[in-house]
């Protein structure tokens, strides 16, 4: 059986064009917190910074793929999509950088698939960060993703 996390790699890149160019790798599924990682190099800014939407690209990507993760954990075959999300750039990333996806406090799986299986969709708010190598967060966001079940 394949590991999940590099089907979903293999499916990112395979699928979205960004995804590449950005170089994206799955670090790590750790429990309920999903971890991508992406080079500085080619996701760089003219100021020698990683570019903002590299950043904020990265991180919906976690969000999205954390969600995605557990729905094929399941067997439940859904679209997911982001559906709004609200990102804040605190400070600049000056090396490769790593995001990081959890469900926001207060979520449940248990409700989500709940939800999913009464009314073919649901919704999920993810928090996702990436910090600096002092533990301080680079830059948030906070997502919320809607899966809808395929018929």
């Amino acid at each position: 059986m394949s590991d999940p996390t590099a089907q979903l790699e293999r499916d990112l890149l395979a699928e979205i064009p960004m995804a590449r160019a950005m170089q994206l790798q799955i670090r790590a599924l750790d429990g309920d917190c999903l971890v991508m990682a992406a080079p500085l190099a080619p996701n760089i800014n003219d100021k020698g910074c990683a570019f903002g939407g590299s950043l904020v690209s990265l991180l919906t990507l976690a969000g999205w793929g954390l969600v995605v993760l557990k729905l094929r954990a399941w067997n439940t075959t859904c679209d997911v999509y982001v559906q709004d999300s609200a990102v804040r750039y605190l400070a600049p990333v000056w090396d490769d950088f790593t995001a990081q996806a959890r469900l926001a406090e207060g979520e449940s799986w248990d409700a989500f698939a709940a939800t999913l299986a009464a009314r073919g969709r649901a919704r999920l708010n993810v928090d996702c960060r990436v910090k600096l190598a002092d533990g301080a967060d680079a830059c948030t966001l906070q997502a919320r993703f809607v899966a809808i079940a395929k018929s």
